[in-house]
């Protein structure tokens, strides 16, 4: 943040309702900052060489989380909030981070536990991996 004000704030969203609430803090900081949000969902699909027979699944993946972006974006616009969109494939470990400092964000959004099968003690494995591979601001919500 070159002037110390919060002007772009990214927030990691999957669908789940930690992740929605990550967004309603965002959206409440963009209101008091005038920044914009972008939402990022990050789609991890590791067994790439089997081409042809992943595409269904990667297909089902896509479609939703174009559903839960698009109503983040419905929430954002209702508030009076410039949504973007961004789904890439990945690590979300590590494309998170690397997209917020390309990008040059101000705000780091994640929520503590998503989707994700694995329970860590106190924080998500994707939200405890980027506590520490981050050097920019980041908000976990609970």
């Amino acid at each position: 943040m070159a002037s110390g004000k919060i002007k772009k704030i990214l927030v990691a969203l999957d669908g789940s309702k930690t992740s929605y609430k990550g967004l309603e803090i965002a959206i409440y900081l963009s209101r008091q900052c005038g920044a914009t949000i972008t939402g990022i969902h990050v789609i991890s699909i590791y067994p790439r060489n089997l081409g042809d027979m992943i595409a269904p699944i990667r297909n089902r993946l896509v479609k939703d989380a174009e559903k839960f972006m698009n109503n983040a974006k419905t929430i954002s616009a209702q508030n009076g909030i410039i949504f973007y969109k961004k789904i890439i494939y990945g690590d979300a470990k590590n494309e998170i981070p690397n997209f917020a400092k390309e990008n040059k964000f101000d705000l780091i959004v994640i929520g503590s536990r998503g989707l994700t099968s694995v329970k860590e003690v106190f924080l998500g494995s994707v939200s405890n991996a980027i506590v520490h591979k981050t050097h920019l601001p980041l908000l976990v919500i609970r």
